[in-house]
């Protein structure tokens, strides 16, 4: 009898917990039960639908054949990667180096495996987008944290200061993923003053080994301030034309067009024009996915071209923001109502309430119906799948779990 294969690296549960319990929350709203569902992570409106821009589907459906079934380069369209630079910084006129991923998730973990080595450590915020640690295992790193400022609190400067020449002393260089602006789960941003923070202690890391920061902009067109972001990314811009650190971003279309199904993005450095890293990219490329879709890559490209298609884009992402804005407004006076501290949402998808428990509260808030995302840090709460008028239930259910 032949032996049955196994898989020689670590098991993974089967399910994502975060699916795990969007699965139970359906299950139970099938069964009659009254059940408010802030697990997602996708965009709904407020009967429950997948929003889905009509800017962007138009476009869509004027793909051709030729747009859509031919192989696209192995790194991706250059024309599509300098048109998705250009997005966030219409003043550059290269991409740099650059290659096309499946959404963000494939450019962070291809910072890993090219920034790293096995049994290193990733450096990043509390709370983070759990998927960074799944990824970091994947390619054999450790995660370790830096917190992320609370409300009205500045960056913890030392604290990072002091992560940053731990990392460079045991492993001689650091690769920080960093989701700023419109962080995911907190919802806020770092201040200007925060960010000069920032610059300043990775500076002065600098000069004990490379650092490699990688931008997460998965939901930073969704803000409550479109100036506050573009005020972030000329800071980022600065410090990546200054090459003392290598700065790069992550770019996705998942949430920005909402094409979460394209699965396309890209990794870019636009201030670094190396041939090594472009090769490393490249062969990375190759050593996993091969290449990623063309169409979506195509439909960029023509919005690039259209001003008309770019304004309706514009409108649509401004509607949605004020959408999330006013349940963020709701949820905060709801749960000033109930006696707790508001959250302050500046932009994405995401909130999270603080709890020292936050296993604990959410299983006393899934007793009631309500269906939140415990986090270490606390329960993450996806406003982009709420209703305004669920606000106060919410927060009445928190009160009672938090007691």
């Amino acid at each position: 009898m032949t032996e049955q294969l196994i898989p020689t690296r670590r098991a993974f549960p089967a399910d994502d917990p975060i699916f795990a319990l969007n699965a139970e929350a359906q299950g139970r709203k099938a069964q009659g039960e009254s059940i408010l569902n802030a697990t997602v992570g996708a965009l709904l409106d407020d009967s429950g639908q997948l929003v889905v821009l009509e800017s962007v589907m138009d476009l869509w459906r004027e793909l051709g054949a030729l747009d859509v079934a031919p192989y696209a380069p192995i790194a991706g369209d250059p024309a599509f990667l300098k048109a998705l630079v250009q997005r966030h910084w219409p003043s550059l006129g290269s991409a740099g180096s650059a290659c096309a991923t499946p959404g963000g998730s494939g450019a962070i973990s291809l910072s890993m495996r090219n920034f790293l080595e096995v049994g290193q450590q990733v450096l990043t915020t509390a709370p983070f987008w759990g998927p960074y640690a799944t990824m970091a295992a994947e390619n054999g790193l450790g995660l370790v944290t830096v917190p992320w400022p609370e409300v009205d609190q500045p960056l913890d400067a030392a604290a990072w200061a002091q992560a940053l020449h731990t990392l460079l002393k045991t492993q001689g260089r650091v690769l920080l993923l960093l989701n700023d602006p419109c962080h995911n789960p907190s919802g806020r941003s770092l201040s200007p003053a925060d960010r000069q923070a920032l610059a300043g202690v990775l500076r002065e890391a600098s000069a004990l080994g490379p650092i490699t920061l990688l931008l997460d902009f998965a939901y930073l067109d969704y803000t409550r301030d479109p100036a506050f972001v573009a005020a972030a990314l000329a800071d980022y811009a600065k410090l990546g034309a200054e090459g003392c650190v290598l700065v790069g971003a992550s770019m996705s279309l998942s949430k920005s067009m909402t094409l979460y199904g394209a699965r396309c993005g890209a990794i870019a450095f636009p201030w670094c024009a190396d041939p090594a890293l472009q090769a490393a990219l490249t062969q990375s490329c190759r050593g996993t996915w091969s290449n990623c879709a063309r169409a979506p890559q195509a439909l960029l490209l023509r919005l690039a071209q259209d001003g008309k298609a770019q304004a309706r884009l514009a409108a649509e992402h401004r509607h949605w923001s004020d959408r999330l804005a006013s349940r963020a407004t709701a949820l905060d006076a709801a749960l000033e109502a109930e006696g707790m501290a508001p959250l302050h949402w500046q932009g994405g998808f995401f909130v999270t309430v603080p709890a020292e428990d936050p296993e604990a509260v959410g299983a006393r808030l899934r007793a009631e119906g309500v269906f939140t995302v415990p986090l270490p840090e606390g329960l993450r709460v996806g406003i982009c799948g709420m209703k305004a008028t669920e606000a106060p239930r919410l927060a009445q259910a928190l009160r009672r779990g938090l007691r």
